[in-house]
């Protein structure tokens, strides 16, 4: 819903509401009376918090070129799995102290709050079409001019059209478009054993080494360890992607994105194994199976970022869309997965768990090789990718080209 919402009436506008709408239910959570309503307030919370999810990456592909849009969505992919790994530690200490468990839905309400505000002020319209309709105003007024007017404004909300061209453009990206399907499944499942993790460290932590909840959360550390380090190997490989980027005279390869990804869902298939193996006795000191987080997490991050950059640059027209469809079946998996995680931990032992989750990171590791490979074929034959096999020349901005049109009376005026 949001990713396709912002394409149609830009990204400031459904940022804002869903920001507004995830404090607001972050406060009905804090001050419900019964599990009803903390469950109601939850699922539009998480509704209304998805949609930064699925627009900011959207707004980076807006803002940045592809030199300058791998680090902005480093920072946007280290921030957005902080959160989940920072939580548990401090929701710990929260809800063992004399604050209560009300006290970690209050947090991350007035921060909420915050972010708006912040956005308010400072955020602006980054979607080219709409930015031209704001441009088209300003034209009208100055030279009295009615004919001028943006490529934007001759859409018409229908609400058949909106529903079957516009909001349901996820859906058929993931059904229709191998690539956006597969990548979704693969960060899905990666991203759903983020939250599995929430489970399995307190297990191992709290239930093998006896640690109380705030100080299991601390285990954490070691997977932000590693997402720290990918962050700045990945910054540091941009310069060799900007001379690839450079010596192709401008025209990015979306494949260039993917081999730290294939590193990376081998070091995350290996820190399965690590965490599994070294610290379900209790024998083995607490710091080792802490350590396995520096490869989990390293390779969850350098997955996403990765993958992130690649669907942004095989459908940069439709990046919101693609991200929103991606983060709809990231959201199924991290709501699914907690679900069933102690009950497996539990009845195969962490060990053996983590080994069958493993075997499964592992199996998924060749679909980035395959599209490394095969990828430029597949995109040939895509109806939403765009071609990149020619650069174009740059446009000026007073043609027609730009989105704007200017018209006299008649109809017959020249373009501004």
């Amino acid at each position: 819903m949001w990713g396709p919402f912002s394409e149609l009436r830009g990204r400031k506008l459904p940022i804002l509401i869903g920001m507004f709408g995830f404090s607001i239910f972050q406060v009905a959570v804090a001050v419900a009376k019964d599990l009803q309503t903390v469950m109601i307030g939850r699922f539009f919370g998480g509704i209304f918090g998805s949609c930064p999810l699925s627009i900011v990456a959207a707004v980076f592909a807006d803002i940045f070129n592809n030199k300058q849009r791998g680090t902005a969505i480093v920072i946007f992919s280290t921030m957005v799995f902080l959160g989940p790994m920072l939580a548990p530690f401090i929701g710990g200490f929260v809800v063992t102290s004399y604050l209560g468990w009300r006290w970690t839905s209050w947090i991350p309400g007035f921060m909420g709050f915050a972010a708006l505000g912040l956005n308010v002020l400072f955020l602006q319209e980054s979607y080219p079409p709409v930015v031209l309709v704001g441009k088209a105003k300003e034209l009208r007024r100055r030279t009295k001019n009615w004919g001028i007017h943006a490529k934007q404004e001759e859409v018409e909300v229908d609400l058949r059209e909106l529903v079957t061209k516009n909001f349901s453009r996820p859906i058929r990206l993931l059904i229709s478009e191998p690539i956006v399907l597969l990548v979704s499944l693969y960060m899905s499942f990666i991203y759903g054993l983020l939250y599995c993790f929430l489970t399995a460290y307190p297990i191992m932590f709290s239930g093998v080494y006896h640690m109380k909840p705030g100080i299991a959360g601390l285990a954490f550390f070691g997977m932000v360890a590693g997402l720290f380090t990918v962050s700045g190997v990945i910054i540091y490989l941009s310069g060799d992607y900007n001379k690839k980027l450079a010596a192709n005279r401008g025209i990015p390869v979306p494949e260039w994105r993917l081999p730290p990804v294939i590193v990376g869902g081998a070091f995350f298939a290996g820190g399965l194994f690590w965490f599994g193996w070294s610290g379900y006795t209790g024998k083995v000191h607490w710091i080792v199976p802490i350590l396995s987080g520096l490869l989990t997490g390293f390779g969850l991050l350098s997955i996403f970022i990765c993958l992130f950059n690649y669907l942004i640059d095989t459908y940069l027209m439709f990046a919101a869309s693609v991200i929103a469809a991606n983060t709809f079946v990231r959201s199924i998996f991290a709501a699914g997965f907690p679900l069933f995680s102690r009950q497996l931990f539990n009845n195969l032992g962490i060990e053996w768990a983590a080994t069958l989750l493993g075997c499964l990171a592992l199996v998924m590791v060749p679909i980035p090789l395959l599209f490394y490979l095969y990828g430029a074929r597949i995109r040939k034959r895509s109806k939403f990718a765009p071609s990149l096999d020619l650069k174009l020349p740059p446009v000026d901005e007073d043609t027609s080209d730009s989105g704007i049109d200017g018209n006299d009376e008649k109809g017959k005026g020249p373009a501004v």
